[in-house]
C-alpha cells in the first residue's frame, strides 16, 4: 500500500479554507487537526485520493490544486526543503528531489529528462486516472514551481506544462500560476524548463552546507525499508547489462521471467517506473565506482552505460549537482 505525507492532505484542506470542515476530514483519514504538521508522519494515499474526492463533492476544487501548491514552502519540508534551499543551482535542487522523494511518499517518482529546448522534470505516478490522483498531481506540479521561486533570484517561469488527464473546467488559474501554456491530454505530467533557468544559481546555495545536508538525507534513506524482492533483483539484472548500454525494459523482465507487460504492472504496484529505476541503478552504480579509484572516469562512463564520458559528466551533474571528478575528490577529503 502506498503512502504519502500527511502535510499535503493538510496544505489541501488548508487552501479550501472555511468552505469545508477541516476537522472533520481531516479526522476522516486518521489526521489529528490539532497535532504538529510533521511532514514524516505518513497517511495511505488511497485515503488522501479519497479524502480531495469528498472534498470535490462539497466545493469546486477546480482551482484548488493551484492554490495548494502556490501555498507550499519549503521550510515546511523538513531536511529535503534545507537541501534544495542549499543547492548551488536549481537543477542540483530538483536533482534533491528526484533522489530523496522516497522520504515523503511511495507512490510518486521524479525523474529530470533532457528534452528539445530544455529538460523536463517529470512526476511518475502509477494507477488508475481517478479524481483524487488527478487533483494531487496538479498540486505537485504547481507545488514544484513555488519551491523553484523560494530559491531562485529572479521569477521563474517554465516554458510548457504537461498534464496527462483532460482538462478540468477551466484552467485560467492554472495558467497563470505557472506563467506558461499548459497542456492537458499530454503523454507526461511533466514540466519543461529551459536549461538557462535550471543553471541558475540559487540564492542560498551553499556546496558545505549541501553536502552535510546530503549525507542527512541519505542517512533518512537508509532507514526506509529494503526495497521488494521484484525491485532488487531487477536492479541487479540492470547493474550487470549497462556496460553494453542500458537495457529495454523487455529484456530486463524476461530475464527475470516475466513477460514486458506483467514486469510493468509489478513495478507500478510499488510506485515505480523502469526508467526511473534504470536511472537510479545507474546512478548509485556510478557512486559506488566513483569511490574506487582503481577506475578511471572513462571506465566509469562504459560500466554505467554511456558511450562518451562526456555524456556520463553531464548525466552526473544533473543527478548530484557537480561533476564526477568534483564528487571524488570530495570523498577522498571527507
Amino acid at each position: 500500500m502506498g503512502y504519502v505525507t500527511s502535510l499535503f492532505a493538510r496544505k489541501m484542506v488548508a487552501a479550501a479554507g472555511d468552505r469545508i470542515d477541516a476537522d472533520a476530514l481531516l479526522l476522516l483519514i486518521g489526521i489529528d487537526p490539532a497535532g504538529p504538521w510533521d511532514p514524516k508522519a505518513m497517511i495511505t494515499a488511497e485515503s488522501y485520493y479519497a479524502m480531495l474526492e469528498r472534498m470535490a463533492e462539497q466545493i469546486d476544487v477546480t482551482d484548488l490544486p493551484v492554490r495548494t501548491g502556490a501555498s507550499m514552502r519549503l521550510d515546511e519540508y523538513g531536511a529535503l526543503g534545507l537541501a534544495f534551499k542549499a543547492a548551488t543551482t536549481l537543477g542540483a535542487s530538483y536533482a534533491r528531489v528526484e533522489r530523496y522523494a522516497r522520504l515523503w511518499t511511495s507512490v510518486v517518482e521524479y525523474e529530470l529528462r533532457p528534452s528539445a529546448g530544455g529538460t523536463l522534470f517529470i512526476l511518475h505516478r502509477a494507477g488508475a486516472r481517478r479524481l483524487g490522483l488527478r487533483l494531487s498531481n496538479e498540486a505537485t506540479l504547481a507545488s514544484a514551481v513555488s519551491i523553484a521561486r523560494q530559491v531562485s533570484p529572479v521569477p521563474v517561469a517554465p516554458m510548457t506544462v504537461l498534464v496527462r488527464h483532460a482538462a478540468p473546467r477551466r484552467v485560467t488559474a492554472h495558467e497563470a500560476w505557472f506563467g506558461c501554456p499548459v497542456h492537458f491530454n499530454a503523454e507526461l505530467d511533466a514540466i519543461l524548463f529551459s536549461n538557462e533557468t535550471l543553471a541558475r544559481p540559487n540564492i542560498l546555495g551553499d556546496e558545505g552546507i549541501s553536502r552535510y545536508l546530503v549525507s542527512h538525507l541519505d542517512a533518512e534513506l537508509s532507514r526506509i525499508p529494503d526495497a521488494p524482492e521484484v525491485v532488487r533483483r531487477a536492479k541487479d539484472a540492470i547493474a550487470q547489462a549497462l556496460s553494453e548500454g542500458t537495457p529495454k525494459m523487455a529484456e530486463i523482465a524476461r530475464s527475470l521471467g516475466f513477460s514486458a507487460r506483467s514486469f510493468h504492472r509489478r513495478l507500478s504496484e510499488h510506485g515505480m517506473s523502469y526508467h526511473a529505476l534504470a536511472e537510479e541503478t545507474r546512478r548509485d552504480l556510478a557512486e559506488g565506482l566513483l569511490r574506487d579509484d582503481r577506475h578511471t572516469l572513462a571506465e566509469i562512463a562504459f560500466l554505467t552505460g554511456f558511450s562518451e564520458q562526456s555524456a556520463f559528466t553531464r548525466a552526473f551533474k544533473r543527478w548530484m549537482g557537480t561533476t564526477p571528478a568534483s564528487y571524488r575528490k570530495q570523498r577522498a577529503g571527507s
